[in-house]
């Protein structure tokens, strides 16, 4: 019975104690036991089964049973221990809390009081420091006002020496008194409302006003306008006078500048009138030196009048370019039909010189100066010149000049176009001389070609690029240095369409229209010629020279392809801004890309030519009479020995662009095998035997033309995955459709469905091109037919249908054993 109790009570507490995982492994945590009875996943059947695992083990179950009760037992006592010591945990928690709440009210009191007597305490120090401040306060203000009378007793006395001093005209203590006076005066600026400051301040102003007349009216009677002569040199009242101006009103300082610049210059105006000689484009140079004499004539008597922050040289300077580039325009305008190119470029050589000379006697802070009358100059472009490095007239180089790294960006020249910009509007005479000799260069070229002839095969002329592409793009970028020093607005982008032209006129004279034309009636093959095996006696339709051209004019077109990409970029970077996008050589570039595809398709065509007489050979071969599998046919032999002939010739000519070759290589296979399989379709009917022997010759096609980039090459290169994928994908498929014309077609089901598996193709008319191989009767290819419609696969719902369906190749394993033996045979004689 209490065995019983005990069992029903261990189901209760089973039914009823259900810990969450978290809780049951804080347990774990707290109270870390390896005894199976304390895991949370205990199972009694497991537990007893580990006690008791044999029948034998049975014989001690009363040892075991009394552990067990012991083990009880002795938790029993643990219990009631542990809730036993629980009975008064209770009362002693209230008592705790009580204990903690009458703590918490004599900490709370003694906060309180700490609270009052700080309060106690700051109103102390407030009452301490009371009198302290009010000292303070008098104490600032007392010496706000001492500093006040101060700078009153020196405003005064300053005012009055001021008067006193401009009525005598001591410039030089003026000056050190005014900064002083104007210093002072700033700080009675809040006082204007008093009257005697006021009136301070106004006798300052009038004195300003007297000092800039009277100054203004010294340098008009040293420097007058018009008339009497030019004094020997400055005075040390004018040098004075000058420190004063920093003072005063800017618009002082303005207007000495502009009547000392205006009245330095005018001897100028005169000496290059229009009408004179020395005024037109041929003579410029003149004019450049006669602004340096003069500017070494100011350095000499004027170079310490004027105090060096003034820049007067350099303002000199900018001003004789502004009135050079208004009078060179005039003249320019008005004998518009004696510009010639030469004269033009002169002029605009003379001139940009000019203009870097100042970029490096002067820094060009007078520039950005805001004249009265005086337009901002335009701010140069930002040099982006990839030639730099070279010097006007250096336009040498080799053929990758623009493909060369950039050196550093030159130095930005501030004064660039301040005289140059007025050359601009008549740049169309540049750009027409410009037009007519790309026109006679292009004409040359094509002269040129014509004498030379194309080039030798066997030399390093063979496959190389033309030099007169290179001559090309030598002289482009001779234009283009010019132009862009010239310019970097309209006349670029006028430069730029006469690129244009000429890239599509190179592109069509030099290049297209001189790829040799296909001629169906020349190099010719016979099946009598193909079945000779005699070396040599084939030819193909291009000769050796002719094939060097092809390439030439290949690698030429990838050259200007390239080289024409950059230009653009480089004129992107010369051009403004706002006319970057008027800058597309895309069509020029489509131009060369399709003279490299044609390049491509003439070399595959000429190959693939070659190979049509033999295999037309191959079907009209009597298949069907065929007794014994040899060696590969002669009209592989034939392809072949083409191959061997024509790949290296062009393999080796484009050396330098290999991915081109690659292509060739591509193209040619993607249409050789289609055409291959085509000849094959009309070998019929074709006996086993016949059947065996064109696998074996398949199979030497598919081996040369998986070497065919490195074939009769010394160095061993693997070709490219892309190539080898489509050569095993065609060349599969036509040993499919010979490995399915060996199988017997009895019974019909079991070649049907071998004809699904291995060719994967579910077109009819595919099936009835392998029957016709066969040399099948009609009627019985009509009932091969229907069972081939019945036994294919139907496509998916909602899937196009169509003739042909895709299924998976074959694996290895499922090629028969005839194949293998064939394989071998062909391993063996090769």
């Amino acid at each position: 019975m209490m065995e019983e109790e005990e069992f029903e009570l261990a189901e209760d507490l089973e039914a009823i104690l259900h810990l969450t995982p978290e809780v049951q492994l804080a347990i774990e945590q707290v109270f870390p036991s390896q005894d199976p009875l304390d895991r949370a996943d205990f199972n009694a059947v497991e537990y007893i089964n580990t006690l008791f695992p044999t029948e034998q083990s049975l014989a001690n179950i009363d040892d075991v049973v009394s552990k067990i009760r012991l083990k009880i037992r002795r938790l029993d006592d643990n219990i009631r221990t542990v809730v036993r010591g629980q009975t008064n945990v209770g009362q002693d928690g209230r008592q705790a809390l009580e204990e903690a709440q009458i703590a918490i009210q004599q900490l709370f009191g003694k906060i309180k009081d700490i609270k009052d007597k700080a309060e106690k305490s700051e109103q102390m120090v407030k009452e301490i420091t009371r009198d302290i401040k009010q000292l303070d306060h008098a104490k600032r203000h007392l010496t706000t006002s001492i500093t006040t009378l101060n700078h009153l007793h020196m405003l005064a006395g300053g005012v009055d020496s001021l008067e006193a001093m401009t009525r005598k005209r001591q410039y030089g203590e003026v000056a050190n008194l005014l900064q002083g006076v104007v210093n002072v005066l700033e700080h009675f600026q809040k006082y204007m409302g008093i009257p005697q400051i006021r009136q301070l301040s106004e006798r300052v102003k009038a004195a300003q006003s007297e000092l800039g007349t009277q100054i203004l009216a010294d340098f008009e009677e040293a420097f007058p306008s018009q008339g009497s002569k030019r004094p020997g040199g400055p005075s040390n009242v004018l040098r004075d006078a000058c420190l004063v101006a920093n003072v005063l009103d800017p618009r002082i300082k303005q207007e000495i500048i502009k009547k000392f610049i205006r009245q330095h210059l005018s001897e100028y105006l005169v000496l290059f009138q229009e009408n004179q000689d020395v005024a037109w484009l041929d003579k410029i140079d003149r004019r450049y030196a006669w602004i340096k004499r003069q500017l070494v004539d100011y350095e000499e008597k004027y170079g310490r009048m004027f105090p060096e922050e003034w820049c007067m040289t350099e303002r000199i300077s900018v001003e004789f370019c502004h009135i050079t580039r208004v009078e060179l325009a005039k003249v320019m305008r008005t004998r518009a039909k004696e510009i010639e190119v030469k004269l033009l470029l002169f002029a605009i050589q003379r001139t940009t010189n000019f203009e870097g000379l100042l970029a490096k006697r002067f820094t060009g802070c007078t520039l950005t100066d805001a004249t009265p009358g005086k337009k901002k100059p335009e701010s140069p472009l930002e040099p982006t010149n990839p030639f730099l490095e070279d010097e006007a007239g250096d336009y040498g180089g080799e053929k990758d000049d623009l493909s060369r790294p950039r050196k550093p960006k030159a130095p930005e020249n501030p004064f660039h176009g301040i005289v140059s910009k007025c050359f601009e509007p008549h740049l169309y005479v540049y750009i027409e001389s410009q037009d007519k000799n790309l026109g006679e260069l292009i004409d040359r070229f094509v002269a040129d070609f014509r004498a030379q002839g194309p080039p030798k095969a066997g030399t390093e002329e063979g496959g190389a690029v033309l030099p007169s592409c290179a001559d090309l793009f030598v002289y482009y970028k001779k234009c283009m240095v010019q132009c862009s020093q010239l310019s970097t607005g309209e006349p670029m982008i006028a430069l730029t369409t006469i690129f244009q032209k000429y890239l599509r006129e190179y592109a069509w004279k030099i290049l297209s229209g001189n790829l040799p034309k296909s001629n169906s009636n020349s190099g010719g093959l016979t099946i009598t010629s193909l079945l000779k095996e005699k070396e040599g006696s084939e030819t193909a339709k291009f000769t050796v020279e002719e094939l060097c051209l092809i390439c030439s004019i290949l690698s030429t077109a990838e050259y200007c392809l390239a080289t024409t990409q950059q230009l653009e970029e480089k004129l992107k970077e010369k051009v403004d801004k706002p006319l970057v996008e008027r800058i597309n050589l895309t069509g020029e570039m489509d131009t060369f890309s399709t003279v490299i595809s044609n390049s491509i398709q003439l070399l595959v065509q000429d190959l693939d030519s070659a190979c049509d007489p033999a295999l037309s050979a191959m079907s009209k071969m009597p298949w069907q009479s065929v007794e014994h599998v040899g060696d590969q046919s002669p009209y592989v032999t034939s392809i072949i020995m083409h191959i061997k002939q024509n790949v290296p010739i062009i393999r080796d000519n484009l050396a330098s662009t290999r991915k081109y070759f690659t292509q060739f290589c591509i193209k040619f296979t993607n249409s050789f095998i289609p055409k291959f399989i085509n000849h094959l379709f009309r070998c019929k009917p074709i006996s086993m035997v016949g059947a065996e022997q064109l696998l074996l010759d398949t199979h030497s096609l598919k081996t040369v033309l998986l070497d065919l980039p490195s074939i009769g090459s010394q160095v061993l290169r693997k070709a490219p995955a892309s190539y080898t994928k489509i050569v095993v994908k065609g060349m599969t498929r036509a040993e499919m459709i010979l490995k399915v014309v060996m199988a017997p077609h009895e019974p019909p089901v079991v070649f049907v469905d071998n004809y699904i598996k291995l060719l994967a193709d579910g077109n009819p008319e595919t099936f009835q091109k392998i029957l016709d191989m066969k040399g099948l009767k009609r009627s019985e290819q009509s009932s091969m037919l229907e069972l081939f419609r019945q036994r294919l696969p139907t496509p998916p719902s909602g899937a196009d249908t169509g003739p042909s369906l895709s299924f998976s190749a074959p694996t290895p394993e499922q090629e028969s054993s005839r194949i293998r033996r064939l394989e071998k045979l062909i391993k063996k004689r090769l």
